[in-house]
């Protein structure tokens, strides 16, 4: 039985956009899409979802979709030309002009977030500069701190502007509600600073009437605190450690550290956990990993991410399919020699029936030696809690819910199904599963299941049977 616990996921792109590929990169070992609504429009989204369920249905593997806002990612207009700048130049920029002189358009209006003194970094940092005068309305001025170059449409970064929550753009609440229309699992806000954040998302959702979760992206500043980074956590279904604009705004040498501190207060609050960001950038034009962007993906296995992510590697690379299986197989060999990491804190903060229940379960699981826990669950909360302690066997997650399923695609370990409710539901599907010989040769196989007396009843988990599956069907 070959089952990675660590999952991927891949962003879609011009050099995957067909059904085809969507299909090879399933079959590769992708368990999630990314749309990129930065780039993306709806009418690509209703091309390529349905590519996604066509594919997952015919492969019988359901795969969550994840619909990826761009929220206040702030940009340079359109320049006449690229323009050299030196240290101690100053620049305007105006969020009402065109590019004439030392005047540069931009894409957002700074004037009514900055203040004096603040650091503004352009071009992934490349051109760094401080915030000499709040102008008008619309225009602020610069002081270039280093030689550089400016571009059109370079991205710009504020690590120690407030957004004052104000961090959904039209564009992005119209995304939102094309996605509650859509068949989306997973909606990914940019530059979270807050709960807050997360909570009006949430309640937009609701109104919406979408069943999406929520996935938190760290990329900010003072989304890192740690007392600001806890609540995040908490407030949302997920975390993505959004490794590109954080190295800008915080430094890259915090990048790490914040990463595994990610990882263990979600694995300590049941939350997924997503790292993202150059994972393999260099099969963006090579068809094999550098040495150390394996060490980079291992590392996140060894730390327990629930997924990792591809970006342009799949979007626009020369070699998207070979780079999820280079990641596959890196995953698969990782998991198979070094255990994840043992973290003291995990769910200490949440005890409840179901979390005492699961750790149960994984610690008889694990005793007993047997082939997989099997977790009855409606919600999917059952199969993240057991997932939160990362046993080292399949959790295979039987729902009636189709959404619950696709979610739980990217969840840690958790191979999912859907099966109507029922008292025998689990123990259905991992008899299925042996006579197929999904669990391997033996003529015996044991699994555990954690189900509840009232199945399709949410939050009713309460039991734990060992059920031995018997001899296979011929």
């Amino acid at each position: 039985m070959i089952f990675k616990r660590t999952k991927i996921l891949a962003s879609v792109g011009p050099p995957v956009d067909s059904y085809e590929k969507i299909e090879e990169l399933m079959h590769a070992g992708v368990n999630g899409f990314r749309l990129n609504f930065s780039h993306a429009k709806p009418e690509d989204a209703e091309r390529q979802i349905p590519w996604i369920r066509q594919a997952s249905a015919k492969a019988r593997k359901p795969v969550a979709i994840l619909q990826d806002l761009q929220g206040p990612k702030i940009r340079l207009g359109n320049l006449n030309e690229n323009v050299a700048v030196s240290k101690g130049d100053e620049i305007i920029l105006d969020y009402a002009a065109e590019h004439h002189d030392n005047v540069y358009p931009v894409q957002y209006n700074l004037a009514e977030k900055v203040k004096v003194g603040e650091p503004i970094y352009i071009f992934d940092g490349k051109v760094r500069t401080t915030v000499i005068e709040v102008m008008s309305e619309t225009a602020i001025k610069l002081r270039i701190e280093n030689d550089g170059v400016l571009m059109s449409r370079k991205g710009i970064n504020l690590p120690d502007t407030d957004f004052g929550g104000d961090i959904l753009t039209p564009k992005d609440i119209a995304d939102i509600e094309y996605g509650a229309k859509a068949d989306i699992d997973y909606v990914a806000l940019s530059f979270v600073q807050s709960a807050d954040d997360i909570n009006t998302l949430r309640q937009m959702l609701v109104e919406l009437g979408s069943a999406a979760q929520i996935v938190a992206k760290i990329e900010t500043k003072v989304a890192i605190q740690p007392d600001v980074l806890r609540e995040i956590v908490k407030a949302s279904d997920g975390v993505m450690v959004a490794r590109g604009d954080l190295a800008v705004e915080a430094g890259a040498e915090v990048v790490p550290v914040v990463q595994r501190q990610i990882i263990e207060l979600c694995r300590r609050y049941g939350k997924l956990s997503i790292v993202a960001t150059q994972m393999m950038a260099s099969m963006v034009d090579a068809p094999e990993p550098t040495r150390a962007e394996v060490s980079d993906v291992a590392t996140a296995v060894i730390l327990g991410a629930d997924a990792v992510m591809l970006s342009d590697e799949t979007a626009n690379g020369k070699f998207p399919i070979e780079t999820v299986a280079a990641m596959k197989k890196t995953i698969l060999y990782t998991q198979e020699h070094i255990p994840v990491a043992t973290f003291d804190s995990v769910l200490i903060d949440s005890i409840s029936r179901r979390n005492a229940i699961s750790a149960a379960a994984v610690n008889i699981a694990e005793q007993l030696n047997v082939k997989a826990i099997v977790a009855e669950t409606k919600s999917g909360a059952t199969a993240v809690s057991i997932a939160a302690f990362r046993p080292n066997l399949p959790i295979i997650s039987v729902t009636s819910e189709i959404r619950t399923a696709q979610q739980l695609a990217l969840s840690y370990a958790n191979k999912s199904f859907v099966h109507p409710d029922g008292e025998k539901a689990g123990y259905d599907v991992a008899k299925r599963l042996n006579d197929e010989a999904f669990f391997g040769d033996e003529d015996t196989t044991s699994v555990v299941i954690v189900s509840g007396l009232q199945p399709g009843v949410t939050g009713e988990t309460d039991t734990i049977r060992v059920r031995v599956l018997g001899q296979k069907s011929l």
